[in-house]
């Protein structure tokens, strides 16, 4: 896969992600997968493995939203391997709390066009202010 082939795929996941549908950004991921939280909040650390991801991640996050998750991205950056995104995401809680936050993610791709690691950068204030910690992390 090329750097632009790479590029569409995120940009076609994401028109998806924008509508709730979260299935093609997941089938983007190789069964290694690698996605970071940086920093040293209750969710940091690297989830390693496609199900590892979703399991530890995706379960307990999305255990926490009321509505439908969306990601709107705004922009793409894309050099060599890697695929940069600007992007917003909005959901509510089931506390009643608005979860609107900003990333930027940066996606590193494998040669078969399959992302092998993410590294998420966010406003961490927000998701600690608005977020249960996952369990495992009790």
């Amino acid at each position: 896969m090329t750097t632009a082939d790479n590029k569409k795929r995120l940009q076609a996941a994401f028109t998806e992600l924008e509508t709730g549908n979260g299935q093609p950004f997941v089938d983007l991921m190789a069964d290694d997968f690698c996605w970071t939280v940086p920093g040293s909040t209750a969710w940091s650390r690297t989830y390693r493995g496609k199900q590892a991801v979703r399991r530890e991640l995706f379960k307990p996050l999305f255990a926490q939203f009321a509505t439908p998750y969306t990601n709107r991205g705004l922009r793409f950056i894309a050099e060599s391997d890697v695929v940069v995104v600007e992007c917003r995401g909005n959901v509510r809680t089931v506390r009643g709390q608005d979860y609107n936050n900003r990333y930027c993610y940066v996606c590193r791709f494998g040669a078969d066009g399959r992302m092998v690691d993410l590294v998420e950068y966010m406003d961490t204030a927000l998701m600690a202010a608005v977020l249960a910690p996952p369990q495992w992390a009790a």
